[in-house]
């Protein structure tokens, strides 16, 4: 019979998968029915939601919701993946930008806009993984999708180095909007640091480590 289940906020750790996470919890439960609600990059951490029993129902509906994620930017180098997944360009000249320059670079990106996921992302392009395709050295065709960026604040600067807090619909590529923030300002950028703060009205706050979580312990017969 299938169990009631629970909604468990987990933070994630620096360079697990979100998969890792599920698998450790999988384990630690002794439960079959388990999933995440919106996947984390393995270099980034934060709030992953975990659905266990009848409530993995509510996955779909938890991952629609807005997110929020706080991070840096650093400008004038870049990499394939957009994150430190990836090697680091050398570095460009970025002498002419001004933090003047970078807040108002963020006007350009608040509200409905178009975004092309990066070819690092786990989409699928005739049944194979874009990042797939990208580790061979083939770059996939990714079409721009419409997203919503409901909040974009730059909450220090200190060139190259740019922190962020960012509130952002379902389907958001923060690697992707590091790429276009640092075209937008006539350069390259890639994502050095992110964390999900926020999903819905679950709050990081709130979440618990995977070490937290209880294990199950079964019976002695």
């Amino acid at each position: 019979m299938e169990s009631e289940g629970q909604v468990l906020l987990i933070n994630k750790p620096l360079e697990w998968t979100s998969f890792d996470v599920v698998n450790k919890l999988r384990y630690k439960l002794k439960i079959k029915k388990i999933g995440h609600a919106g996947t984390l990059d393995p270099l980034a951490t934060g709030l992953l939601i975990i659905c266990t029993g009848k409530m993995t129902k509510r996955i779909d509906e938890y991952q629609a919701q807005e997110k929020e994620y706080t991070g840096k930017f650093v400008l004038g180098q870049s990499t394939p993946s957009h994150d430190l997944e990836t090697a680091v360009s050398e570095p460009h000249d970025i002498s002419n930008i001004t933090e003047e320059n970078i807040r108002a670079a963020i006007k350009k990106f608040v509200g409905p806009i178009l975004q092309i996921p990066p070819q690092h992302s786990a989409i699928r392009i005739n049944g194979k993984r874009a990042y797939e395709l990208a580790r061979k050295g083939k770059e996939a065709e990714l079409k721009p999708r419409e997203i919503l960026i409901k909040e974009f604040e730059i909450t220090s600067v200190n060139i190259p180095v740019v922190a962020f807090r960012v509130v952002c619909s379902k389907g958001t590529y923060i690697r992707s909007l590091a790429r276009d923030f640092g075209q937008a300002l006539g350069t390259v950028a890639y994502l050095a640091e992110l964390c999900r703060t926020r999903i819905g009205a679950f709050k990081l706050e709130e979440a618990i480590s995977v070490n937290e979580v209880p294990a199950v312990t079964l019976p002695i017969s």
